[in-house]
């Protein structure tokens, strides 16, 4: 792709690069000046989301393997002696969030089941 002069734009290039740097400013004033030192090669607002996506949430080899503690963790799961319900609801309630937003779901009866299995015998 050959880059156009400036004075060679029109309204509609004009309009995208306005549009452009509004999203990189939104975006620059959310990160961490860590996060930021990882981006600020970048150019264009749509390369800064990418390199976002892929140092945030990693490549489709590091999502399954997140996925696969994810459900270790799942599978695991019992109440801690001294726990409160309400503790152990936030931890188990954790997990599952996790677990979805890496794209497995699990139904109301799979989770009411392993629920029973991790709480204590008494």
């Amino acid at each position: 792709m050959v880059e156009k002069h400036r004075s060679e734009w029109t309204a509609e290039d004009k309009k995208k690069e306005n549009l452009d740097n509004v999203a990189k400013d939104i975006l620059y004033e959310t990160l961490d000046k860590n996060m930021f030192a990882k981006i600020n090669t970048c150019t264009i607002a749509k390369e800064i989301w990418e390199k976002l996506t892929q140092l945030c949430e990693g490549n489709d080899q590091t999502k399954e393997n997140k996925l696969t503690v994810a459900i270790q963790k799942f599978d695991n799961e019992k109440m801690k002696q001294g726990e409160t319900l309400a503790e152990f609801d936030e931890r188990f309630r954790s997990i599952i969030v996790e677990i979805i937003l890496l794209g497995k779901d699990y139904s109301n009866h799979e989770i009411a089941l392993k629920v029973m299995q991790a709480l204590p015998k008494e």
